[in-house]
Formats: structure tokens, C-alpha cells, sequence
């Protein structure tokens, strides 16, 4: 199989995540939950993501990287968690429906007030829209660093700035960029950052979370044991426990530990030097082919190596399915979970074929994948 779906999950991982994982389904009890030596085995694993990850995205403080099962999951603690009823939020037309979801519940439930910065027919937006949207109670902007169906990148530094002299929480959805390109909240002026796991940081699926600028106040989303100060009625207050109730996934932590060693090692310009080549010369291959029409801006280098495409009027489930029963190739066709970003593509109806690249792709593979759609198209 030649995989291409690596912005839903990389499947192809470095030999040192499957290890770890291994190896502590053998060593780790439950972390935090005893003194003996798997419980402590546990800990230090889930100690050691913690560090690893903090200095990843340049969060200040270990204890405020909190671990959930994916971005999912950490958008709905820190949306739910972090916004008052009746407040003002910007967010855009790029989101996921693991933002746009949530904010849509608070809006219905609890009268959370929403502009959305609104994307062109390129899958651009305006980043001057978000002072034009500004009101004096816009609490928080809710923004994806990279889109999962165009790759474009949006400006979060830029973001960060004006939310900062605004006195805004910024709520950075890093599903697609975290691991694939330098992410740093300090410099780019994130209030909390949402990762998951499973894509670009080349860990087990069932792992994520968030990194939380100090002075941040989200409250849990869920409340059960947490291994401390089991005689209190609510749950503890102090970071990383105040939002991890229950059992930590230690295995999928090591995995996920092992995978940001590998990115550190490597280089984390290096991987996304590579995904962008791969990514671009796709796209250059498969622009010309007659049929053939691509989404997003490709005039900028500077991108997510995601390039979705249409093969004339067929549908995308149609021709996702041909390449892979076919050609052996692995896509995602259909709506992305991207419903703001398709209407505005004008593509709602169609859908998209997504090809998306990881350090473990190769330009044979990308060769293969240009034939495959030119003979899809009858090129």
C-alpha cells in the first residue's frame, strides 16, 4: 500500500514508538496510583511525555501540558472549560468540527455569541477581519494553525499579537501542524494549545492533549480519581490534575514520548522540508492533468503537505475507492469534518480527495500517485 492519509493518522511510525509502547504494556502500571515499582514506572513515562512535550511547543511549565485521548477531546475541555455564557468568540471558516461542534453546543445551550472569520474560494482568509469582528466582549478567537483539507497555514504569531493587546484567549487547534512544522506558544502568543498524537508526532492514536499558558484558568470537563486528594468532594485545582480524571494512557504516552525523540533527533525542519517537497511535487505533477482541479493557495511554499484535489465531476468517494482497490494507494475523500471550509470551496456537494504526506512517504510513491489520478482522469 502506498499511504497518503497521514493528516487523518501516520501510519507508517519510526521503530521506536512500537518499543516503547510494547514495553511498557510489559513494565507500567497505573500512574499515580501506588508505590511500587510499576505504578512509579508508570509516572516517570508519563512525567518524561510531559517535559519532552512542553519543550516541544515552548510551554513554560511541564504541568501545564495536560494529556487527553486526542484534540477532540482537548478542544472540547479547553472550549467548554475556558468560555463563560453569553461571551463573544472569533473563530473561522478552516475549523474542524471538533471546534466548530463544541462552540455550536455553547451557542445553542448556553447563548456564546459567534463571528466567523470567513475563507475564499483559495480556502484564504482574511486575518484584518479579526479586528473588523472585535467586540468589547470578545472573549477568546478559536483558530486551527494549518487546515486539514487545503494545508493552508494560518498566521498564528500574527493572531497571537492582536489578542494579546486585546486582552483575548487565543485557543489554537495544532492538530495538523503539531510534529510537521516548529510550533512555539511563547513566540506565537498561544494562550492554549490542542494537539492530538496520532498525526505529525507519529504516536499511538488514543493520545493528545494541551499545553497551557500559566495563568490560564480552565475548568474540568469530566471529575473522577485522580491518585491525590481523594477525601475532597471536587476535583483537585493544580495542573496537569485538574483535567486528567482517571487512568493515564502510560502505553500510548511512551509511544507518543518515543515519537517527539524521534522529531527532536531528526529535526523538525528537516521533516517539514521533506513533506512539503513530496507534498509539492504532487501538486506540480497533477495541476496540468486535464480534469483535474486542486484547492487551496499554491502560490506560497509555506504549507501543510496536504493537497486535495477533484478528478472532474466524479464523486471523491468514487475516486478514493479506485485508488485504493486499484492502485493501492490510501486517501480521504469526502467532507473532511471541514463543513465551512467545503462550502466555501464550493465543494459541499463533490467533496475532496485528500493526499497528504509524511517523513515516511517517498517521491516514488508520489510518482505512482501522479499516474494513478492522470489515468483516473483519462490523461
Amino acid at each position: 500500500m502506498i499511504y497518503l492519509d497521514n493528516a487523518a493518522t501516520t501510519l507508517m511510525k519510526p521503530r521506536s514508538v512500537t518499543d516503547a509502547v510494547v514495553r511498557a504494556m510489559t513494565t507500567a502500571g497505573n500512574a499515580s496510583r501506588g508505590a511500587h515499582s510499576t505504578s512509579l514506572d508508570a509516572s516517570r513515562i508519563v512525567y518524561d511525555a510531559r517535559v519532552k512535550t512542553a519543550q516541544l511547543f515552548g510551554c513554560s511549565r511541564p504541568d501545564h501540558v495536560v494529556f487527553t485521548c486526542n484534540s477532540t477531546e482537548a478542544l472540547n475541555i479547553a472550549i467548554q472549560g475556558a468560555l463563560r455564557p453569553g461571551c463573544h468568540v472569533i473563530t473561522t471558516d478552516l475549523e474542524h468540527n471538533s471546534v466548530l461542534r463544541p462552540l455550536y453546543r455553547m451557542q445553542d445551550a448556553q447563548g456564546v455569541r459567534l463571528d466567523f472569520v470567513q475563507a475564499d474560494r483559495s480556502g484564504k482568509i482574511d486575518l484584518n477581519a479579526f479586528e473588523r469582528l472585535k467586540r468589547p466582549d470578545t472573549a477568546a478567537i478559536v483558530c486551527t494553525h494549518v487546515s486539514n483539507l487545503t494545508g493552508e497555514i494560518v498566521d498564528i504569531a500574527r493572531i497571537g499579537r492582536f489578542a494579546r493587546e486585546n486582552g483575548i484567549l487565543l485557543i489554537v487547534d495544532a492538530s495538523q501542524s503539531a510534529g510537521c512544522m516548529p510550533v512555539d506558544m511563547e513566540e506565537m502568543g498561544i494562550d492554549v494549545l490542542c494537539f492530538t498524537g496520532h498525526k505529525g508526532l507519529m504516536g499511538p492514536q488514543g493520545t493528545g492533549g494541551m499545553c497551557i499558558r500559566e495563568g490560564v484558568e480552565i475548568r474540568p470537563l469530566i471529575e473522577g480519581g485522580s491518585g491525590v486528594q481523594s477525601y475532597r468532594r471536587r476535583q483537585p485545582e493544580e495542573y496537569p490534575t485538574r483535567l486528567e480524571a482517571g487512568t493515564m494512557n502510560a502505553h500510548g504516552l511512551a509511544g507518543l514520548s518515543a515519537g517527539i525523540d524521534f522529531i527532536q533527533k531528526t529535526g523538525i525542519r528537516t521533516i517539514m522540508e521533506k513533506e512539503r517537497s513530496l507534498a509539492r511535487a504532487f501538486y506540480e505533477g497533477v495541476r496540468k492533468i486535464d480534469g483535474v482541479q486542486t484547492y487551496g493557495d499554491f502560490t506560497t511554499p509555506e504549507r501543510g503537505p496536504v493537497v486535495a484535489l477533484n478528478i472532474r465531476s466524479y464523486d471523491s468517494s468514487e475516486v478514493s475507492d479506485a485508488l485504493s482497490v486499484d492502485y493501492g494507494i490510501a486517501t480521504r475523500p469526502g467532507a473532511h469534518c471541514a463543513p465551512r471550509m467545503h462550502r466555501a470551496l464550493g465543494t459541499q456537494d463533490q467533496g475532496a480527495v485528500r493526499f497528504s504526506f509524511s517523513w515516511f512517504n517517498t517521491p516514488e510513491e508520489v510518482e505512482e500517485a501522479v499516474r494513478a489520478v492522470g489515468e483516473i482522469a483519462g490523461a
